[in-house]
């Protein structure tokens, strides 16, 4: 059966977005920095997508395990995916250790190196579950991008603005692209595919066990 996978992202997109105008309001209202913390990275502040993306890979996996488009191996699924998540943390730590987080041409190339590998090593163990948090994740990240133009442009002292610490100064549309723009297209894409793909595999694994 084919996949609808506009269909399938709908509402997943929907929530996430709620959940980044959520998380804005809390940071501008100074809420409890538990849920919305507006230090830089966000502070593993409890309100975020970031935490929605193991629940769809669950969701999706097992709507397309449910339609006839589950994989040919979920433990093969599993298999790549932590091979990529190890391929992608030894790629970056390698880079900071060998150039500093400070140098930003550097920064960038591995940005865009560990998304392009990352993404390779996930895409063809089950095509259907990647197609769809490739989509989905486009869709959560695209808003967010756009929020964090306004965000940088305004000053708003949210996590969606605050730079890393000895981040260089630069005119703010810089700034929105190295914080913005860029890592919200690449890494985090890879983040949504490769932990989605993990999860969604172990929802398969243990669907497959079920009698």
């Amino acid at each position: 059966m084919s996949v609808n996978i506009k269909q399938l992202i709908l509402v997943p997109a929907v929530i996430s977005l709620a959940v980044t105008l959520l998380r804005l309001i809390g940071e501008l209202q100074n809420w409890s920095p538990l849920l919305f913390n507006p230090s830089a990275g966000g502070g593993m502040a409890l309100v975020g997508i970031t935490w929605l993306v193991p629940i769809f890979g669950i969701y999706f996996a097992l709507k397309l395990t449910k339609s006839g488009n589950g994989p040919r191996s979920a433990g093969k699924v599993i298999g790549f995916a932590i091979l990529a998540i190890v391929v992608v943390i030894g790629i970056s730590m390698g880079t900071t250790i060998a150039f500093g987080q400070e140098n930003l041409p550097v920064l960038v190339i591995m940005e865009v190196l560990v998304t392009i590998v990352g993404l390779a090593i996930v895409s063809k163990v089950w095509p259907e579950l990647f197609k769809t948090l490739v989509a989905y994740a486009f869709a959560a990240r695209i808003p967010v991008a756009i929020l964090m133009f306004f965000a940088v442009m305004g000053n708003w002292g949210t996590h969606y603005d605050v730079p890393p610490p000895n981040f260089p100064e630069m005119g703010w549309i810089a700034k929105w692209l190295l914080i913005g723009l860029l890592p919200q297209l690449t890494v985090w894409i890879c983040f949504t595919a490769v932990i989605g793909m993990l999860f969604g595999g172990i929802a398969a694994l243990f669907g497959k066990s079920k009698p």
